[in-house]
């Protein structure tokens, strides 16, 4: 059996440092910087209640996956509650199926029901999966970032 749940940040955080690690193996352009989560950021975060925390787990309380919101105004419509992805991730043995969108849509639901107006999520261009799923639930693309390393001149 799959639950999914809002949870604390402090125990998961320790608990999904090896998820992190995956996540950041599989998706990061940038290997040659250590993940290192700023655990004084999130915790500073959670305390002025900016953070959401969404899980998978398995019956027997393993993580399977998680989905991390900073919720805030917006400095251009400073009455609209906003939440913006920071990091969505389901662990490659659980994607069969739609737990990813499961999940998706359970963070979609306690965030509208705190008052959120909108969510933005960041997707990599070389790991397309995220963007597909944002569009069978909805979502439309609305703007493309681009990065540059500025110690790699």
């Amino acid at each position: 059996m799959i639950s999914i749940q809002r949870e604390p940040l402090t125990p998961f955080i320790d608990e999904a440092m090896p998820l992190f690690e995956r996540h950041w193996r599989e998706i990061s352009a940038n290997l040659d910087i250590p993940l290192e989560p700023d655990r004084t950021l999130y915790a500073a975060s959670e305390a002025a209640d900016m953070l959401r925390v969404y899980t998978v787990r398995g019956t027997g309380g393993d993580l399977y996956g998680y989905a991390l919101f900073f919720v805030r105004s917006n400095a251009h419509y400073a009455s609209s509650k906003q939440a913006v992805q920071d990091i969505v991730f389901i662990a490659p043995e659980y994607r069969q199926g739609t737990l990813g969108m499961r999940l998706l849509r359970f963070a979609e639901d306690q965030l509208r029901a705190e008052g959120v107006q909108a969510v933005y999520h960041h997707v990599k261009l070389a790991h397309p999966a995220l963007g597909k799923v944002l569009s069978r639930m909805g979502y439309q693309p609305i703007e493309t970032i681009y990065s540059k390393r500025l110690d790699k001149e």
